[in-house]
């Protein structure tokens, strides 16, 4: 199975020692996360939270994948509001009501896992709470419909579904990846999708699903930093992601937190 995956989707199927190895790096992405979430509040520039990333990481033997990936200036990706993803730490301060995501990817034992939150600055509006909490529910759905013998594509329709039907929409541009051995890797991970196409996963794939929910249209657009995408429209934008192991009987979060 693992050399039919990898001569027909250059997909690298994950053995024990790998799992272990992502777990670990997994680990501590979701222990940066929730460090980062104790510190998220009106006044906190998003560089701030850069440099809590970065030494949190360095200090717990690991490397933060993002800083010089592609020319990437930072140790971490903080995206605000309207902001999808990408967003380069600077000097903005965080407001009262805003909602940010911060997504952390982490290099322990040159394993890589990779995870994001989407976090309350103090108290928001009901539209976004909603918002936010229904790509949480798109991300559980998403992740509900892993098991071997399932499609890409059944992971897709999973989110899509509840998003649109929720009022959403789901941008189509950024998609989830495969992790592990490096920082992207196949499978491409579409968060929309019909039933019963695209790959069929089988044990030992290991791939991110990241929705990015849009309260307003789908359609986005990269500011001139290179990096930080934006709603076309300035609607909020929120997203979740963990990094997914298909196991022999269904899946395994190696980035576990509560959605």
């Amino acid at each position: 199975m693992a050399e039919e995956y990898w001569k027909r989707y250059r997909i690298k199927l994950k053995d024990k020692a790998a799992v272990d190895g992502i777990a670990k790096a997994g680990e501590l992405v979701v222990r940066t996360l929730d460090m980062i979430g104790a510190h998220i509040a009106p006044g906190i520039t998003t560089d701030a939270l850069n440099t809590l990333v970065h030494d949190f990481t360095l200090e717990h033997g690991a490397v933060p994948a993002p800083l010089g990936y592609r020319g990437f200036p930072k140790s971490t990706c903080v995206s605000v509001n309207d902001e999808i993803c990408h967003g380069i730490p600077g000097p903005r301060e965080l407001r009262e009501g805003d909602i940010v995501n911060v997504d952390v990817t982490s290099i322990k034992d040159g394993w890589f896992a990779d995870a994001n939150r989407t976090f309350f600055v103090g108290k928001v509006s009901a539209e976004a709470a909603r918002l936010v909490e229904v790509t949480a529910q798109c991300l559980a759905r998403g992740i509900a419909a892993v098991r071997p013998g399932a499609t890409l594509g059944d992971v897709g329709h999973a989110i899509q579904s509840h998003a649109e039907g929720s009022g959403y929409s789901v941008v189509r541009e950024l998609v989830g990846h495969g992790v592990g051995h490096a920082f992207h890797e196949q499978p491409q991970v579409n968060h929309t999708g019909r039933p019963g196409l695209g790959v069929v996963l089988v044990p030992g794939m290991v791939f991110t699903i990241e929705p990015m929910i849009n309260q307003g249209g789908l359609a986005i657009n990269r500011l001139d930093d290179g990096w930080t995408v934006v709603t076309a429209d300035g609607s909020l934008s929120a997203q979740f992601e963990q990094t997914l192991l298909v196991t022999e009987k269904g899946v395994r979060s190696l980035t576990p937190y509560p959605l």
